[in-house]
C-alpha cells in the first residue's frame, strides 16, 4: 500500500486530542508499516483532562509518601532535612507502587512493571516533591509545627495542592511526547 493509500485508510480514524492511535483496530494485512516509515504516528498532544487524571494519579501516592514521612519525621522530632528526606523517599516508593499494582495485576512481571513505573512517574514525582517541599520550608514555623498544630496540616495540604498544579503542565508536556503516564496507558491499552 502506498503513502496515499494508507493516507486514505487511516481517515475517519483519527485519534481523540490526547490518545494514542490504535494499529490494532485495523486490518493491516493489506499493507506492510515497514514499507512506508516515512509515515510515523507521532504521540498526540495530551488533552488537559487526561493531563489531570495522571497527575491526580502520581499526587495519590506522593500524598501518602509525603504525609506518611512528614508524620514520622515529625513526630520523632526530626530536623527539617532529615524529615523532607524521608518524605521524599516514601513519596517515590508510594508513587512507584500504585502505578506497579496496575500492572502488576494484570499479569506484568514485576521487573517490567518496575521499569515502567520509572519511566512513567519519576519526572512528575520529582516536580511535585521539589514544589511541595519548596513551599513547607518556605512557610514560617511549618516544618517545626507538631502534628496536632493546624499550621502543620494547612501548610502541607497547601504546599500538596500547589505541587498538583504546577505539575499538570509538566505530565500534559510529557504525555503528549509519549513519555510519562502515556507509557503506562500504552501498556493498559495492550501494547
Amino acid at each position: 500500500m502506498d503513502h496515499d493509500e494508507h493516507a486514505h485508510h487511516h481517515e475517519g480514524h483519527a485519534p481523540e486530542t490526547g490518545a494514542v492511535h490504535d494499529h490494532s483496530a485495523h486490518d493491516h494485512s493489506a499493507h506492510d508499516h515497514a514499507a512506508h516509515t516515512e509515515h510515523a504516528h507521532a504521540p498526540q498532544p495530551a488533552g488537559w483532562g487526561t493531563a489531570v487524571s495522571a497527575t491526580l494519579h502520581c499526587l495519590t501516592g506522593c500524598a501518602v509518601g509525603e504525609i506518611l514521612g512528614m508524620v514520622i519525621g515529625t513526630a520523632l522530632g526530626w530536623h527539617g532535612a532529615a524529615t523532607i528526606v524521608l518524605a521524599i523517599a516514601l513519596a517515590f516508593v508510594f508513587g512507584y507502587a500504585f502505578t506497579m499494582r496496575g500492572l502488576l495485576r494484570g499479569g506484568m512481571a514485576f521487573k517490567q512493571a518496575l521499569k515502567i513505573a520509572l519511566a512513567a512517574d519519576t519526572v512528575s514525582i520529582a516536580v511535585m516533591e521539589v514544589v511541595d517541599n519548596a513551599f513547607m520550608l518556605a512557610i514560617p514555623g511549618a516544618m517545626e509545627a507538631g502534628l496536632a498544630d493546624a499550621r502543620f496540616w494547612i501548610a502541607l495540604a497547601a504546599a500538596l495542592a500547589l505541587a498538583f498544579v504546577l505539575t499538570v503542565p509538566v505530565n500534559r508536556w510529557l504525555i503528549s511526547r509519549g513519555k510519562g503516564h502515556a507509557v503506562v496507558h500504552a501498556h493498559h491499552q495492550g501494547h
